[in-house]
């Protein structure tokens, strides 16, 4: 018979071998290991200070809670001019306990640009700058896929202001992912075939059926498909992101159906890693404030029966390069 020590075939622990960097398994199998290049991120975020708040680091390279701001009050321009510059690190904002007006919420989100209308989405009764998301029963929640928002316009989102109404005890988190880390994870060789290659992104894919048939050509001809870089560069970090999703990205131009298929479908999944995400789990009057330019987010549909309000305000942004 033999002994415990007889059965042991290895002496380390299998990843001593492997060092920091990812590994597969198997041929084709899944990939393990640390995602070591978010080190310097992590570290990068973990050593800021801010003069006007505090903010708690939430997620490795995305993602703080702010506190010492009351968003009910006219913030004074220093205050909003640190927080841009918040945003532009983390990613994604985050606040507790901000009992927001319709009126000071949209107040608040134009002190960081011109507010988007949303032709598409029911907006809250008396401003029509705010979209009213009021799920229950009979509303389902669809906005579970990873995805950038408005990507289909020529003009997509700088980043958009979401405050919670009402939320279930439990359920409806949102989820953020860092689409830098995304990009700067995937294969040099991946990266170099990305460079330069374009995609169409259109409405119809979301929110076709919803369009009257009489006002299909209208509404076709207000917004146009649009072609966006599959990787596009921040106007304001310089750095580079994957800008791709599910929701709005229809094909790579230039490839044939089947290629342009198979690279999205590589690209969709890669913001499953949680190594990318943070996830925040909602109370009552919080609110996030995201750079839609630098994440895309997944609102989990796991609420259902359940009532949740949330209302948003989206400001306009620049042409993808």
């Amino acid at each position: 018979m033999s002994t415990t020590e007889d059965q042991r075939v290895a002496e380390v622990d299998p990843a001593a071998n492997l060092a920091a960097r990812r590994h597969r398994l198997e041929p084709g199998g899944a990939w393990v290991g640390p995602f070591a290049h978010l080190a310097a991120e992590r570290a990068r975020l973990g050593s800021l200070r801010w003069e006007h708040f505090e903010a708690r680091q939430l997620g490795a390279t995305l993602g703080a809670e702010i506190s010492g701001i009351d968003l009910a009050v006219e913030p004074p321009h220093e205050v909003v001019a640190e927080l841009r510059r918040a945003l532009l690190d983390y990613k994604v904002l985050f606040f507790r306990d901000q009992p927001l007006t319709p009126e000071r919420h949209v107040a608040f989100a134009r002190r960081f640009g011109e507010l988007e209308v949303h032709p598409f989405l029911p907006g809250a009764a008396g401003n029509p700058e705010l979209v009213r998301f009021e799920k229950d029963a009979e509303v389902a929640g669809y906005e579970n896929v990873w995805h950038h928002d408005v990507t289909w316009r020529e003009h997509p989102s700088m980043g958009a202001v979401l405050h919670a109404v009402s939320v279930p005890a439990v359920g409806g988190d949102t989820h953020f992912a860092d689409m830098y880390a995304v990009y700067e994870g995937l294969e040099p060789e991946l990266r170099h075939e990305l460079d330069g290659l374009s995609a169409v992104h259109d409405f119809m894919k979301a929110f076709g059926a919803s369009v009257p048939p009489d006002r299909l050509e209208e509404t076709r001809a207000r917004y146009p498909e649009v072609v966006h870089p599959v990787v596009h560069t921040h106007p304001e970090t310089g750095r580079r992101a994957l800008y791709v999703n599910r929701v709005f990205t229809r094909e790579i131009v230039g490839l044939d159906a089947d290629a342009s298929a198979a690279l999205l479908d590589r690209l969709y999944r890669e913001p499953d890693n949680l190594e990318y995400q943070v996830r925040f789990r909602w109370e009552d009057d919080s609110v996030a404030f995201w750079d839609n330019r630098a994440v895309q987010h997944y609102a989990a549909s796991d609420y259902f029966p359940d009532s949740r309000i949330m209302e948003r305000a989206s400001i306009v942004g620049g042409r993808p390069a």
